[in-house]
């Protein structure tokens, strides 16, 4: 019996010990070696992390002149979308304002429209019948436009566009030469008149032309006919779009043109509207028929030029003579765009908190949304307080076709090819032709 215990109490330790050790193995084998635990923690972010997104954007735009500020907000854009993990490249693309029109026509057409684009704000409900563009309204940026800017970019309450330039613009003029002349800006058509004799007189030619491109001469009939209609012919544009009105009512358009035509300098084929503004720079002519939009030219050509800005007298009546206040260009957002999540934060980048105040400074844009805390230039400001006291309009929104067709009848009279009769004869036909496309 002692025998059969002392064999059992061997067995038993026998056991335990195996038992003990195989205990020990299986722990030693799951925990996880050092080697191991630094392999694993190295991988893991790996299998987490998100491959880089690359996108490309296509913007065109219809201001060459302010290509290198787009160029440096589009690096900045860039910069921005790659904190965020998306790497973006901008193809920016600035047709000459002549072609941009029907460049964009045949891309939009050609299924190769670009993912962004500018439009003049009277051509968005065009493009949004046509399915062009998208809704905006939801964005961040249609809270931070001003309102009554916000209404130029909306149709049917939907904000369609981001508004970029919207300005008051008349005629420019030097004010050194006009303080030498002892002159002020004109209040009518005769005063007008006056200013270009004491000019002449005094060894200064009054009006730069620079025609070379039709979209110049037709800036004299926008500030012409809109002087006009807003002033005396008030139901004349809604009485065009029903076929029962004639350009033929507000022929006294014709006369402040030929003023400028008369006392203008030589040669305005031959010269396009970056030269012009330049020579007018540089104090060829005292009065130039141009938007602010070339101040950019102007004070980089001359920055010690003091400019100022007039409406242009229609006739003798004083209620004629407004600056036109105008949201031209704004930037649309293709809804087709294969990127659209990237092309929309493009959009509400142009109106950025921290970024778009310089941008729109240095293009010398007026003032549009809460975000722009520059201050604006003293040609702006002056073009303002004809705004304050009232004198002036909204831009007018004529038929493209329309417009088109007016600057270049107005080289080809520039020229002497056409007579007055034959310009209204054309324009009411051009304008019953947009009317019936329209229908």
């Amino acid at each position: 019996m002692k025998l059969t215990k002392k064999f059992l109490a061997l067995g038993m330790a026998v056991s335990l010990v195996v038992s003990l050790s195989a205990c020990a193995k299986n722990e030693t084998k799951n925990e996880p070696t050092g080697a191991q635990t630094t392999q694993e923690a190295t991988k893991s972010p790996e299998k987490e992390k998100e491959p880089v997104k690359e996108v490309e954007l296509n913007v065109m735009m219809s201001f060459p002149q302010y290509m290198d500020q787009w160029e440096t907000y589009c690096k900045q854009f860039e910069a921005k979308m790659e904190e965020k993990g998306i790497k973006v490249k901008v193809n920016l693309e600035m047709p000459s304002s002549d072609q941009y029109e029907s460049v964009l026509q045949a891309r939009i057409s050609g299924d190769d429209a670009p993912d962004l684009y500018t439009l003049h704000s009277n051509n968005i409900a065009v493009y949004n019948k046509a399915g062009n563009l998208t809704d905006l309204t939801d964005q961040p940026l249609t809270g931070k436009i001003y309102e009554n800017v916000r209404n130029t970019v909306s149709v049917d309450g939907k904000v369609l566009a981001v508004p970029i330039e919207s300005q008051a613009w008349g005629v420019l003029y030097n004010k050194d030469i006009f303080d030498k002349c002892g002159l002020k800006a004109p209040d009518t058509l005769d005063d007008l008149k006056n200013i270009c004799k004491i000019l002449k007189d005094k060894g200064y030619t009054p009006f730069m032309l620079a025609f070379q491109e039709q979209w110049v001469p037709q800036l004299m009939t926008a500030l012409t006919i809109g002087g006009k209609v807003s002033g005396e012919a008030k139901d004349w544009l809604e009485r065009m779009y029903k076929d029962q009105a004639s350009y033929e009512e507000i022929k006294d358009i014709f006369d402040p043109i030929d003023v400028i035509l008369k006392n203008g300098t030589q040669r305005p084929m031959e010269e396009g509207s970056e030269a012009g503004s330049a020579d007018f720079a540089n104090g060829k002519a005292a009065m130039y028929v141009q938007g602010t939009w070339a101040a950019q030219t102007i004070m980089t050509t001359n920055p010690d030029m003091k400019m100022g800005v007039f409406p242009l007298p229609v006739n003798n009546n004083k209620d004629c003579t407004l600056v036109n206040l105008s949201t031209s260009t704004t930037l649309g957002v293709y809804p087709k765009s294969k990127n659209l999540d990237v092309a929309l934060e493009f959009a509400n980048y142009v109106l950025d908190d921290k970024d778009s105040s310089a941008l729109f400074k240095a293009c010398s844009f007026n003032p549009l949304a809460t975000v722009h805390t520059f201050e604006a230039s003293s040609w702006v400001a002056e073009a303002s307080k004809y705004v304050e006291e009232g004198r002036a309009y909204q831009d007018l929104v004529l038929p493209s076709s329309v417009t088109d067709e007016q600057g270049k009848l107005l080289q080809e009279y520039c020229v002497g090819a056409v007579t007055k009769e034959d310009i209204i004869k054309k324009l009411d036909e051009a304008f019953k032709q947009a009317n019936s496309f329209n229908q």
